[in-house]
Parts: structure tokens; C-alpha cells; sequence
């Protein structure tokens, strides 16, 4: 599965929004019925992570908790929430929130002390097949202050690891999901 860097979309939410820094990860998933929508993407967003990953967040809400910066906090039934999850505005799923949706977007993430981040999943058809559709994962960051800037240094060269390892997750999940409703 190739991932490649790109850039933002310019029919992404995103571009309403003001940010110092942004990246954009594009993946292509097969979904030859079209039978995927961003409801389905937005909750693969938090079920698909390695993981390692979690163990990452774990420490990284270690580490912040004691600066008093926001964390997911203690879920106590992961399973019941995610069944519940609509991904609507509003609605929050550990320290993300959602901000918009769309048929083709939805934009998650959280505004903190020291800085925002907006994590938009978007999804629209691929121009080199209508079987084909291309997965996008955008973070935008606006840094608050000068903390927020000292804050994104360690975790940038994570995040450009972290991002594109979840998109192939993503994927691969939602692959996995449209594969089991073809045999049914």
C-alpha cells in the first residue's frame, strides 16, 4: 500500500481555518459499490491504530497531564462509546472532537492552552478509477504561544510517522470491512 505526502485539499474545511503548520498524507482505497461514507472513515479513525501507537498517546497523556494540558482522560467502555459514535459536531471520542462534517470530510481535534490541531479525514473519488476512492489525513496546528511552538518539536517527527501509519491502518480496516459485506 503506498502513502505518499500531499498536499491540503482545496475543497477541505480546513482552508477555513487559520494555521501556522500543516501536513497532508493521501492513501487509495478500494470501494468499487461506493458503499463507504465518512461516518465509517471518522470511526476507523479510532479503531485501527497499532498498537504502539496507544502506548504513545499513553506516555504523551502522562507527560501533558502534569503541564496541565488536555488529555483523552480514563474511557471506561471504549466499546460502547465507538457503537455510539454518529461522528457528528459536537461529539467527542477521547481528546478529539468534532468540529464539521460533510458527505466527503470530517474534521476532528481540540483547542488547548498552548495550541489548536484540526485532523481532517477526507475522502473523494479517485480521478484514475470510480472503483477507487483517495483517503486524505490533513493536520493543521495553530500555536497559541510560545509553549505551543516548544511543545511541537519532539512531537512533529512522531506525528509525520504516526500520521501515515494510521492512514495505512484506516485502509486496511475499512478494506477488511467492505470485504466481510461482499460475502454476505
Amino acid at each position: 500500500m503506498n502513502i505518499t505526502k500531499t498536499l491540503l485539499p482545496e475543497q477541505s474545511l480546513l482552508n477555513q481555518t487559520n494555521f501556522e503548520y500543516t501536513d497532508s498524507f493521501q492513501g487509495t482505497l478500494k470501494d468499487k459499490n461506493n458503499l463507504l461514507n465518512i461516518k465509517d472513515i471518522g470511526k476507523a479513525f479510532f479503531t485501527s491504530s497499532p498498537k504502539w501507537i496507544e502506548h504513545l498517546f499513553t506516555l504523551r497523556n502522562k507527560i501533558v497531564a502534569v503541564f496541565g494540558l488536555k488529555t483523552a482522560g480514563k474511557i471506561t467502555d471504549r466499546a460502547t462509546q465507538l457503537s455510539n459514535f454518529q461522528c457528528e459536531p459536537n461529539e467527542k471520542m477521547g481528546l478529539f472532537r468534532v468540529y464539521q462534517r460533510n458527505e466527503n470530510e470530517v474534521i476532528l481535534g481540540e483547542n488547548d492552552h498552548h495550541l489548536n490541531f484540526r485532523v481532517s479525514l477526507y475522502c473523494a473519488p479517485s480521478s484514475e478509477s470510480n472503483e477507487h476512492k483517495n483517503l486524505i489525513i490533513s493536520t493543521t496546528v495553530q500555536f497559541n504561544n510560545k509553549w505551543g511552538r516548544l511543545y511541537f518539536l519532539p512531537v512533529k517527527p512522531f506525528h509525520q510517522l504516526i500520521v501515515p501509519t494510521m492512514l495505512k491502518g484506516i485502509i486496511r480496516q475499512l478494506e477488511r470491512q467492505l470485504a466481510h459485506q461482499y460475502q454476505k
